[in-house]
């Protein structure tokens, strides 16, 4: 399987994160997340969400799955831990051989950023669990995207000076792949309606983002 080394600024070289040539069957990707992933607040996220959107770009020779589940947390001392829902278990059960983590934007909330300091043990038990899979998949890091300015405790200041940098920090110690979501989404407010979900345009932006990292390719 490819393997590309996270660089310090969260971005990935051209050759792309997997090698699809060396898979025998479809690539199997699990969009593990929360609401952003799921596609809340998108009219037909079955078809427009980001993970739904990456599909149609990869093709036949890719099966992307969407795992992502509302308000929930990384951290298991969050309000509500995505370690505890069914689709958590459901990712596993899939034994994907690519595994796109975005979670965290929830837990900059203050009731459960108050407890950041367990966030990257977490995140690295979430890390583990996936990589102990018969498939041994290869898992890529999402940075947040950017909250406008903020709601619902989400703040934009967080995810700039707390939660992004534990990402990309966390990313290079274990030597992951990350994609920084973040910069492509910057001064495009209107792609939020609500000030923290991308709409269809702003989750095919993310799409984009992903499917370049993903295969070192541009989108047509």
């Amino acid at each position: 399987m490819a393997f590309v080394l996270v660089t310090a600024a969260c971005q990935q070289s051209h050759k792309g994160i997997v090698d699809v040539r060396q898979y025998n069957q479809p690539v199997k990707v699990a969009c593990v997340g929360n609401s952003i992933t799921f596609g809340a607040g998108i009219e037909h996220r079955d078809s427009l969400s980001y993970p739904a959107q990456l599909q149609r770009m990869l093709g036949e020779n890719w099966e992307v799955q969407n795992f992502g589940v509302s308000a929930r947390t990384l951290m298991s001392s969050g309000d509500l831990p995505y370690i505890q829902e069914p689709d958590y278990q459901s990712a596993l059960d899939f034994d994907p051989d690519v595994v796109l983590i975005k979670l965290g934007t929830n837990d900059t909330k203050p009731h459960n950023w108050q407890h950041s300091s367990s966030f990257k043990e977490d995140y690295k038990k979430l890390i583990a669990s996936f990589q102990a899979l018969p498939s041994q998949p290869i898992v890529v890091l999402l940075k947040a995207v950017p909250a406008f300015p903020e709601r619902w405790g989400i703040s934009d200041s967080t995810i700039v000076h707390g939660l992004n940098p534990m990402v990309e920090e966390l990313a290079q110690e274990l030597h992951l792949p990350c994609i920084d979501l973040y910069t492509p989404m910057m001064g495009r407010d209107t792609l939020f309606p609500d000030q923290i979900h991308p709409n269809a345009e702003g989750a095919g932006i993310m799409a984009h983002t992903i499917y370049e990292a993903l295969t070192g390719r541009t989108v047509e």
